[in-house]
């Protein structure tokens, strides 16, 4: 299970952004996972908050952004969510496609609390 790995991942870079911030804790994290990244939304879902215990992010929410795989089609134009990459155009159906999306995985946003001096 990678999913552990990347919640690992993630809940270090949170920490260093509660950090830089000079925050004390985090209270949301959005991530953007694309469909093609070969990780399981729900599988993170579930680690976050085992990796995050005892950090700043402890008791974080995690929202996670699914991102459709799309593709351009350098035959006719289009740009189409693809339900798999080597399908092709969903307009032409021409197999001369570039990926546009749906392989990130990346923190969109991070929602910290200040404590107020």
């Amino acid at each position: 299970m990678h999913e552990l790995s990347i919640a690992q991942a993630l809940v270090e870079q949170v920490e260093r952004v509660v950090l830089a911030e000079k925050a004390s804790r985090a209270n949301r994290v959005t991530i953007a996972v694309g469909a093609l990244s070969g990780a399981d939304p729900e599988a993170l879902r579930g680690a976050f908050p085992l990796v995050a215990e005892g950090t700043r992010a402890e008791g974080a929410e995690l929202v996670v952004e699914v991102v459709p795989a799309r593709v351009h089609c350098a035959a006719c134009g289009a740009e189409s969510v693809a339900a798999n990459y080597f399908v092709g155009c969903a307009a032409c159906e021409s197999r001369d496609v570039e990926l546009v999306s749906g392989r990130e995985l990346h923190i969109q946003s991070v929602e910290v609390e200040v404590e107020e001096r």
